[in-house]
């Protein structure tokens, strides 16, 4: 796409917000087109209920927050928020997106660690 149709903005995935200027919290600059824009404002969108819906099941006992569904649609959220953010974002967003590690760091279970024996934990 010509970059003359793309358009700056800043995202606070903190703050669910994306703004036309750079606020005062840690956002990623994006260049978007508008049919890339609606992508990005649906991606938000789906995070913050995915994040209302982890709230509302965290108080339920005896469920693991490991292996909860709400845990589980949030975790994927994330993890597709933040690889649409590195690949609309500027050369520093992407920088920031690899210095933090948080791809990998989203998408690593850790279930091969000690503790697991077998990969999964059997309480779901």
């Amino acid at each position: 796409m010509p970059d003359e149709q793309r358009k700056s903005y800043f995202v606070s995935v903190t703050h669910g917000l994306i703004q036309d200027v750079p606020g005062e919290s840690g956002e990623f600059e994006v260049r978007v087109t508008p049919d890339e824009l609606t992508v990005l404002q649906e991606l938000l969108d789906n995070l913050a209920s995915g994040d209302e819906y982890a709230f509302r099941r965290a108080a339920v006992p005896y469920k693991s927050a490991d292996h909860d569904d709400a845990a589980d649609q949030f975790d994927d959220g994330t993890i597709r928020l933040y690889r649409y953010l590195y690949q609309v974002g500027s050369g520093d967003t992407q920088q920031t997106i690899r210095q933090l590690g948080v791809l990998p760091k989203l998408e690593n279970t850790g279930y091969e660690d000690k503790g697991y024996d077998g990969g999964s934990p059997t309480n779901k």
